[in-house]
Protein backbone atom coordinates (compact mmCIF):
# COMPACT_ATOMS: atom_id res chain seq x y z
CA UNK A 1 0.00 0.00 0.00
CA UNK A 2 2.32 2.49 -1.18
CA UNK A 3 0.28 5.48 -2.45
CA UNK A 4 -2.74 7.28 -0.20
CA UNK A 5 -6.06 7.25 -2.88
CA UNK A 6 -9.67 8.49 -1.87
CA UNK A 7 -11.57 6.02 -4.01
CA UNK A 8 -15.66 6.47 -3.02
CA UNK A 9 -17.39 3.16 -3.65
CA UNK A 10 -15.77 -0.56 -4.22
CA UNK A 11 -16.76 -0.46 -7.96
CA UNK A 12 -14.57 2.85 -8.41
CA UNK A 13 -11.98 1.21 -6.15
CA UNK A 14 -11.88 -2.13 -8.33
CA UNK A 15 -12.40 -0.04 -11.46
CA UNK A 16 -9.22 2.85 -10.71
CA UNK A 17 -6.56 0.34 -10.20
CA UNK A 18 -3.37 0.44 -11.85
CA UNK A 19 0.24 -0.94 -10.47
CA UNK A 20 1.47 0.94 -7.48
CA UNK A 21 -1.88 1.18 -5.92
CA UNK A 22 -3.97 -1.16 -3.61
CA UNK A 23 -3.67 -4.73 -4.32
CA UNK A 24 -5.88 -5.52 -7.82
CA UNK A 25 -9.47 -6.96 -7.05
CA UNK A 26 -10.14 -10.48 -6.63
CA UNK A 27 -13.37 -12.35 -6.96
CA UNK A 28 -12.35 -13.48 -3.09
CA UNK A 29 -11.64 -10.45 -1.95
CA UNK A 30 -13.53 -8.11 0.33
CA UNK A 31 -13.04 -4.45 1.88
CA UNK A 32 -11.52 -2.96 5.29
CA UNK A 33 -10.49 0.42 5.88
CA UNK A 34 -7.31 2.41 5.89
CA UNK A 35 -6.96 4.98 8.66
CA UNK A 36 -4.16 7.31 6.99
CA UNK A 37 -6.73 7.92 4.05
CA UNK A 38 -10.08 7.92 2.91
CA UNK A 39 -8.86 5.04 0.41
CA UNK A 40 -10.33 1.01 1.34
CA UNK A 41 -7.70 -1.77 0.22
CA UNK A 42 -8.77 -4.74 -0.59
CA UNK A 43 -8.08 -8.02 1.81
CA UNK A 44 -9.12 -11.76 1.73
CA UNK A 45 -12.67 -12.24 2.26
CA UNK A 46 -10.91 -15.24 4.42
CA UNK A 47 -10.03 -14.97 8.31
CA UNK A 48 -6.59 -13.23 8.28
CA UNK A 49 -3.71 -13.77 10.74
CA UNK A 50 -2.90 -11.10 13.03
CA UNK A 51 0.20 -9.22 11.49
CA UNK A 52 2.81 -7.09 13.98
CA UNK A 53 2.41 -3.94 15.11
CA UNK A 54 4.48 -2.01 12.36
CA UNK A 55 7.51 0.17 13.15
CA UNK A 56 6.94 3.88 13.92
CA UNK A 57 10.11 4.58 12.08
CA UNK A 58 8.45 3.08 9.00
CA UNK A 59 6.79 6.17 6.17
CA UNK A 60 4.72 3.30 5.00
CA UNK A 61 3.31 1.72 7.84
CA UNK A 62 -0.14 1.59 8.45
CA UNK A 63 -2.92 0.19 11.02
CA UNK A 64 -6.62 -1.05 9.87
CA UNK A 65 -10.03 -0.56 11.28
CA UNK A 66 -12.69 -2.15 10.03
CA UNK A 67 -15.30 0.36 7.93
CA UNK A 68 -17.20 3.18 9.30
CA UNK A 69 -20.54 2.58 9.37
CA UNK A 70 -22.80 4.93 6.52
CA UNK A 71 -24.73 8.07 7.98
CA UNK A 72 -28.28 7.50 8.53
CA UNK A 73 -30.70 10.80 7.61
CA UNK A 74 -32.35 12.34 10.44
CA UNK A 75 -35.86 12.60 10.76
CA UNK A 76 -37.09 15.97 10.09
CA UNK A 77 -38.26 17.58 13.51
CA UNK A 78 -41.55 19.07 14.17
CA UNK A 79 -40.63 22.47 13.21
CA UNK A 80 -39.39 21.51 9.85
CA UNK A 81 -42.25 20.46 8.79
CA UNK A 82 -44.14 23.11 10.19
CA UNK A 83 -42.04 25.23 7.97
CA UNK A 84 -42.68 22.48 5.02
CA UNK A 85 -46.49 23.55 5.23
CA UNK A 86 -46.19 27.43 5.83
CA UNK A 87 -44.18 27.86 3.08
CA UNK A 88 -46.07 25.16 0.41
CA UNK A 89 -49.24 27.41 1.60
CA UNK A 90 -48.12 30.33 0.80
CA UNK A 91 -46.36 29.16 -2.19
CA UNK A 92 -49.51 27.48 -3.83
CA UNK A 93 -52.29 29.77 -2.72
CA UNK A 94 -51.23 33.40 -2.28
CA UNK A 95 -51.20 35.43 -5.60
CA UNK A 96 -50.42 38.99 -6.02
CA UNK A 97 -53.25 41.80 -5.23
CA UNK A 98 -54.91 39.25 -2.98
CA UNK A 99 -56.20 39.67 0.23
CA UNK A 100 -54.62 37.00 2.51
CA UNK A 101 -55.56 36.46 6.65
CA UNK A 102 -52.81 35.98 9.06
CA UNK A 103 -53.66 33.28 11.58
CA UNK A 104 -51.57 32.48 14.89
CA UNK A 105 -49.38 30.09 16.05
CA UNK A 106 -46.12 28.16 15.75
CA UNK A 107 -47.41 26.87 12.15
CA UNK A 108 -48.21 30.23 11.35
CA UNK A 109 -45.50 31.76 12.07
CA UNK A 110 -43.72 30.05 9.08
CA UNK A 111 -47.12 31.23 6.71
CA UNK A 112 -46.10 34.84 8.01
CA UNK A 113 -42.20 34.49 7.45
CA UNK A 114 -42.75 33.29 3.81
CA UNK A 115 -45.07 35.89 2.97
CA UNK A 116 -42.58 38.28 4.26
CA UNK A 117 -40.09 37.00 2.48
CA UNK A 118 -41.85 36.99 -0.92
CA UNK A 119 -43.00 40.30 -0.83
CA UNK A 120 -39.66 41.82 0.28
CA UNK A 121 -38.39 40.10 -2.89
CA UNK A 122 -40.66 41.77 -5.25
CA UNK A 123 -42.14 38.40 -5.90
CA UNK A 124 -45.40 39.15 -4.63
CA UNK A 125 -47.00 42.95 -4.77
CA UNK A 126 -49.92 44.48 -3.95
CA UNK A 127 -50.74 42.39 -1.24
CA UNK A 128 -52.23 43.28 2.48
CA UNK A 129 -52.77 41.35 5.04
CA UNK A 130 -55.16 40.77 8.02
CA UNK A 131 -53.40 39.49 11.48
CA UNK A 132 -55.28 37.52 13.83
CA UNK A 133 -53.50 38.29 17.08
CA UNK A 134 -51.09 40.99 18.01
CA UNK A 135 -48.56 38.41 18.15
CA UNK A 136 -48.98 37.91 14.02
CA UNK A 137 -49.55 41.75 13.66
CA UNK A 138 -45.98 42.35 15.28
CA UNK A 139 -44.40 39.66 13.20
CA UNK A 140 -45.52 40.88 9.97
CA UNK A 141 -44.88 44.81 10.69
CA UNK A 142 -41.60 43.52 11.41
CA UNK A 143 -41.01 41.80 7.95
CA UNK A 144 -42.35 44.98 6.59
CA UNK A 145 -46.03 43.06 5.03
CA UNK A 146 -48.80 45.67 4.48
CA UNK A 147 -51.93 45.04 7.28
CA UNK A 148 -55.19 46.46 7.50
CA UNK A 149 -58.48 44.76 9.35
CA UNK A 150 -61.52 43.84 8.94
CA UNK A 151 -62.78 47.24 8.95
CA UNK A 152 -61.30 47.88 6.07
CA UNK A 153 -61.63 44.97 3.90
CA UNK A 154 -64.34 42.53 5.05
CA UNK A 155 -63.94 40.23 2.26
CA UNK A 156 -60.35 38.19 1.55
CA UNK A 157 -58.97 35.77 -0.83
CA UNK A 158 -57.51 33.36 1.69
CA UNK A 159 -56.61 32.76 5.04
CA UNK A 160 -53.58 30.38 6.33
CA UNK A 161 -53.35 29.21 10.09
CA UNK A 162 -52.98 26.06 11.75
CA UNK A 163 -55.04 23.71 14.03
CA UNK A 164 -54.64 21.88 17.19
CA UNK A 165 -56.92 19.10 16.24
CA UNK A 166 -58.19 17.73 12.63
CA UNK A 167 -60.81 15.06 12.40
CA UNK A 168 -61.69 12.92 9.02
CA UNK A 169 -64.72 15.96 8.10
CA UNK A 170 -62.15 18.18 8.76
CA UNK A 171 -63.28 20.35 11.35
CA UNK A 172 -61.02 21.74 13.74
CA UNK A 173 -60.04 22.46 17.69
CA UNK A 174 -58.29 25.80 17.94
CA UNK A 175 -57.54 28.50 20.00
CA UNK A 176 -54.74 26.59 22.14
CA UNK A 177 -52.91 30.20 21.32
CA UNK A 178 -55.75 31.95 23.06
CA UNK A 179 -56.68 33.77 19.53
CA UNK A 180 -59.61 31.63 18.19
CA UNK A 181 -61.82 34.54 18.28
CA UNK A 182 -59.96 36.84 16.03
CA UNK A 183 -59.15 33.83 13.86
CA UNK A 184 -62.73 32.61 13.20
CA UNK A 185 -63.87 36.17 12.89
CA UNK A 186 -61.06 36.80 9.85
CA UNK A 187 -60.23 32.86 8.60
CA UNK A 188 -65.14 32.74 7.90
CA UNK A 189 -64.60 35.80 5.63
CA UNK A 190 -62.22 33.81 3.34
CA UNK A 191 -62.46 32.45 0.04
CA UNK A 192 -60.35 29.52 1.00
CA UNK A 193 -59.15 28.73 4.39
CA UNK A 194 -56.42 26.58 4.00
CA UNK A 195 -54.96 24.98 7.03
CA UNK A 196 -51.13 23.79 8.10
CA UNK A 197 -50.29 20.93 10.48
CA UNK A 198 -48.30 17.94 11.11
CA UNK A 199 -49.17 14.28 11.30
CA UNK A 200 -48.96 14.68 15.24
CA UNK A 201 -52.11 16.83 14.67
CA UNK A 202 -54.58 14.64 12.73
CA UNK A 203 -57.19 12.66 15.13
CA UNK A 204 -60.34 10.25 15.37
CA UNK A 205 -62.06 12.21 17.07
CA UNK A 206 -61.97 15.92 18.38
CA UNK A 207 -61.50 16.44 21.71
CA UNK A 208 -59.35 13.79 23.72
CA UNK A 209 -56.09 15.15 22.39
CA UNK A 210 -56.67 18.51 22.65
CA UNK A 211 -58.68 20.61 25.41
CA UNK A 212 -61.36 22.53 23.58
CA UNK A 213 -60.75 26.26 24.47
CA UNK A 214 -64.34 28.44 24.50
CA UNK A 215 -64.01 32.58 25.47
CA UNK A 216 -66.25 34.21 27.96
CA UNK A 217 -66.59 37.48 28.96
CA UNK A 218 -65.27 38.25 32.56
CA UNK A 219 -68.85 39.28 34.01
CA UNK A 220 -69.56 36.20 36.22
CA UNK A 221 -67.35 34.15 34.23
CA UNK A 222 -67.54 31.28 37.02
CA UNK A 223 -71.33 30.85 36.11
CA UNK A 224 -70.60 30.79 32.57
CA UNK A 225 -67.66 28.28 33.48
CA UNK A 226 -70.65 25.82 34.91
CA UNK A 227 -73.77 26.26 32.41
CA UNK A 228 -70.99 25.65 29.53
CA UNK A 229 -70.12 21.74 31.28
CA UNK A 230 -73.71 21.07 31.78
CA UNK A 231 -74.27 21.38 28.31
CA UNK A 232 -75.53 18.09 26.96
CA UNK A 233 -73.79 18.22 23.95
CA UNK A 234 -70.21 18.25 26.02
CA UNK A 235 -71.52 16.01 28.64
CA UNK A 236 -68.67 14.50 30.66
CA UNK A 237 -65.59 17.45 29.94
CA UNK A 238 -63.76 18.94 32.72
CA UNK A 239 -64.38 22.73 32.44
CA UNK A 240 -61.28 24.45 33.41
CA UNK A 241 -60.32 27.90 33.83
CA UNK A 242 -57.47 29.12 31.62
CA UNK A 243 -54.45 30.72 33.90
CA UNK A 244 -51.72 32.43 33.29
CA UNK A 245 -50.89 33.39 30.03
CA UNK A 246 -53.70 33.60 27.21
CA UNK A 247 -51.16 31.33 24.93
CA UNK A 248 -50.92 28.82 26.54
CA UNK A 249 -53.52 25.88 28.23
CA UNK A 250 -50.84 24.79 30.80
CA UNK A 251 -51.08 27.07 33.64
CA UNK A 252 -48.24 29.57 33.95
CA UNK A 253 -49.45 31.58 36.47
CA UNK A 254 -51.64 32.71 39.34
CA UNK A 255 -53.49 35.21 37.29
CA UNK A 256 -56.88 34.28 35.15
CA UNK A 257 -55.55 34.03 31.68
CA UNK A 258 -57.12 36.98 29.18
CA UNK A 259 -57.11 37.51 25.42
CA UNK A 260 -56.37 40.23 23.27
CA UNK A 261 -59.90 40.77 23.57
CA UNK A 262 -60.16 41.04 27.44
CA UNK A 263 -62.26 38.06 27.68
CA UNK A 264 -62.04 35.15 29.31
CA UNK A 265 -60.88 31.30 28.38
CA UNK A 266 -62.14 27.68 29.70
CA UNK A 267 -60.50 24.91 28.18
CA UNK A 268 -63.01 22.08 28.03
CA UNK A 269 -60.98 18.38 28.70
CA UNK A 270 -62.29 15.20 26.90
CA UNK A 271 -62.00 11.52 27.67
CA UNK A 272 -63.87 10.69 25.13
CA UNK A 273 -64.04 12.15 21.34
CA UNK A 274 -66.82 14.69 21.10
CA UNK A 275 -70.31 12.35 19.89
CA UNK A 276 -71.65 15.04 17.99
CA UNK A 277 -69.31 18.42 16.67
CA UNK A 278 -71.86 19.97 14.91
CA UNK A 279 -74.04 19.82 17.44
CA UNK A 280 -71.68 20.87 20.42
CA UNK A 281 -70.75 23.89 18.25
CA UNK A 282 -74.25 25.40 17.95
CA UNK A 283 -74.80 24.57 21.90
CA UNK A 284 -71.57 26.50 22.93
CA UNK A 285 -72.54 29.32 20.65
CA UNK A 286 -75.85 29.76 21.78
CA UNK A 287 -74.49 29.67 25.42
CA UNK A 288 -75.38 33.62 27.18
CA UNK A 289 -72.05 34.50 28.54
CA UNK A 290 -70.24 32.85 25.60
CA UNK A 291 -68.42 34.74 23.24
CA UNK A 292 -67.07 32.37 21.01
CA UNK A 293 -65.41 28.58 20.45
CA UNK A 294 -62.53 26.80 19.11
CA UNK A 295 -64.68 24.34 17.31
CA UNK A 296 -64.12 25.49 13.34
CA UNK A 297 -66.85 23.21 11.36
CA UNK A 298 -67.22 23.21 7.82
CA UNK A 299 -64.44 25.71 7.44
CA UNK A 300 -61.81 24.31 5.94
CA UNK A 301 -61.31 24.42 1.92
CA UNK A 302 -57.82 22.20 2.24
CA UNK A 303 -55.33 20.95 5.05
CA UNK A 304 -51.73 20.32 4.34
CA UNK A 305 -50.27 17.93 6.06
CA UNK A 306 -46.52 17.34 6.81
CA UNK A 307 -45.07 13.77 7.71
CA UNK A 308 -42.48 11.45 8.08
CA UNK A 309 -42.89 10.78 4.02
CA UNK A 310 -43.55 13.74 2.64
CA UNK A 311 -46.17 16.68 2.39
CA UNK A 312 -50.09 15.49 1.64
CA UNK A 313 -52.89 17.69 0.89
CA UNK A 314 -56.58 17.09 2.11
CA UNK A 315 -59.74 18.84 0.47
CA UNK A 316 -60.31 20.72 -2.22
CA UNK A 317 -57.73 19.75 -5.05
CA UNK A 318 -56.48 17.15 -2.58
CA UNK A 319 -57.57 13.38 -1.47
CA UNK A 320 -59.61 12.16 1.25
CA UNK A 321 -59.04 12.16 4.83
CA UNK A 322 -56.49 9.03 5.13
CA UNK A 323 -56.87 8.81 8.97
Amino acid sequence: HTRRRSCATPTERSAAWRPGRCNPPRPDMSVAACTLSSCAFLAPARALKPRAAPSSRSSSSFRCRSAVAPVTAMAPTQDELKKLVGYKAVDDHVLSGMVVGLGTGSTAYFAVERLGQKIKSGELTDIVAIPTSERTREQAEALGIPLCTLNEKSALDVAIDGADEVDPDLALVKGGGGALLREKMVEVMAKKFVVIVDESKLCKGLGPGFPLPVEITPFCHMHTLRTIAALPSVAGCDAVLRMGSSSTNKTDGAEIAVTDNGNYIVDLHFKAPIADVVAAASALKNTVGVVDHGLFVGMSYQVIVAGSTGIRVAGTDGEAAWW
